[in-house]
């Protein structure tokens, strides 16, 4: 089974993060499968815009912590790994297509991260999303340590970040981080009304707008995300990472 797959309706793309099972967790297979969705959605004149969701019933629940030996097995598998989940992020913000959030359930840690590389989001009521990342001994990617403090201000990106505290649907629209949300049965169907309504702008003007935005007036993004990479690295290395993974395998495992 792929763990992510690639839906065409009409102008639109639909991408599908697809390990239901794990609520979409994140390990090698999926950050492979997703950028090759991804880059097929991006490099297809067709498609306009792209709808990123999940399978199941969650949008993704963050790094799979018990992947997690094989993702720190030595330096370079850690390099890698970090490198792919900012690949993600690169494909999300520096194309040139918009990309419309449908996001429930779990927005977990790069799940989270990638939710708010989007465009707009429209999150279901039962979205619950946190950064577990000071928890678990790992650090934040996807640019967020820009586009946050960017988004909400400094001390409510810090509050984020360090306390880690479930944010409901609703909390999240206050916080101005997603656009709409509805019942979890609209969600999808309100994603593609906005899909479809930004397919019919004009597509050069759109395009260009998300190029200045995201890459030619935002030099900090880019810097975040390399910065981001080191440390994340850092993180992985520690040995005090290794043993809150345990931690949390051993008490998934438990009968």
């Amino acid at each position: 089974m792929t763990q992510a797959t690639l839906e065409r309706d009409d102008a639109i793309g639909i991408v599908r993060l697809n390990r239901p099972e794990s609520l979409n967790a994140i390990n090698g297979e999926l950050l492979t499968a997703l950028h090759d969705v991804l880059d097929e959605a991006m490099g297809d004149p067709s498609i306009r815009v792209v709808v990123l969701t999940g399978n199941g019933r969650a949008f993704c629940a963050g790094d799979d912590l018990k992947d997690f030996s094989r993702q720190s097995a030595t330096r370079q598998s850690i390099e890698e790994h970090i490198e792919r989940i900012q690949l993600i992020t690169c494909d999300l913000m520096f194309c040139d297509k918009p990309v419309i959030g449908a996001v429930h359930g779990y927005a977990v840690g790069g799940g989270f991260e990638w939710m708010l590389n989007c465009d707009i989001v429209v999150a279901s009521e039962s979205l619950v999303a946190f950064f577990p990342e000071m928890k678990w001994g790992q650090f934040v990617t996807g640019g967020i340590s820009h586009l946050l403090t960017q988004s909400v201000g400094y001390q409510r990106a810090m509050e984020l970040w360090l306390l880690g505290e479930r944010q409901s649907a609703e909390r999240l629209l206050q916080l101005g981080l997603v656009n709409r949300v509805v019942p979890d049965d609209a969600m999808l169907p309100a994603a593609l009304a906005i899909a479809r309504a930004v397919a019919g702008q004009s597509t050069n003007s759109v395009r260009r707008l998300k190029r200045l935005a995201n890459r030619e007036l935002s030099e900090q993004l880019a810097r975040s995300l390399m910065l981001e990479k080191e440390a994340a690295i850092d993180a992985f290395s520690d040995p005090d990472a290794a043993s809150r993974a345990r931690g949390f395998t051993t008490a998934h495992n438990a009968p």
